[in-house]
């Protein structure tokens, strides 16, 4: 089937069948989070990103092979509160962004920085800092080399906007201008978003709108 990345609380996953890549992307939790789960096809290794909530569900969703890795991106509670259990049942790497990882009660054993690489077996992904809805959010980016590439942007961008930044001009400058430098700056219109909560997007459906959201302000 085709995937479209529409998924819901108790629903099934939605699976994202790339050449090197498998995403697969499940709803959890009271607030419609979104957790993606990475697997490497040509080693079987996973990564989970955001362990956000129903711990029973992602380990499922897990299945035997277990991940070797979970990425939270960023502090805020929806987004970590099944990591602890996650990491208890299949002992995970944690990664959390430099500036976030205080705020996640579960200890991060990597702390990224703006362009760290962090691979899940064969496939790298590159951290991109973006700073606004929280001092350390990242995102993700995967560059297929045998298509278009795919971000995961944690709640930094969603059809519509950028995260929210609570009326905060200081913060909702910051984040849109990181959001257009590091993300619609740097890749093209073909690239495929995954937002922490919410449906899925493309940058060349949101790019046209860039100007209109700095002029709202949110």
């Amino acid at each position: 089937m085709t995937y479209s990345g529409a998924v819901k609380v108790g629903g099934p996953a939605d699976v994202h069948e790339l050449a090197d890549l498998m995403i697969s992307k499940v709803a959890v939790g009271s607030m419609n989070n979104n957790a993606y789960l990475l697997r490497c096809r040509a080693t079987g290794e996973q990564l989970l990103i955001d362990a956000a909530a129903e711990p029973e569900t992602l380990l499922s969703l897990i299945g035997d092979d277990g991940i070797a890795s979970v990425v939270t991106t960023h502090q805020h509670g929806d987004h970590w509160g099944a990591l602890q259990a996650v990491v208890d049942a299949t002992g995970a790497r944690t990664y959390a962004g430099a500036y976030d990882a205080d705020g996640i009660p579960v200890a991060t054993d990597v702390l990224v920085q703006d362009g760290d690489v962090i691979t899940v077996g064969r496939v790298s992904l590159t951290a991109r800092h973006l700073v606004g809805h929280t001092p350390g959010s990242i995102a993700l980016v995967y560059d297929d080399p045998h298509g278009h590439p795919h971000v995961f942007t944690g709640d930094c961008l969603f059809p519509g906007g950028v995260g929210n930044t609570w009326g905060d001009a200081k913060n909702f400058a910051s984040l849109i201008d990181d959001v257009e430098t590091k993300l619609f700056g740097q890749l093209p219109d073909e690239t495929w978003v995954y937002p922490g909560h919410g449906n899925d997007t493309m940058l060349g459906t949101e790019r046209p709108h860039l100007a209109e959201w700095r002029e709202r302000g949110w």
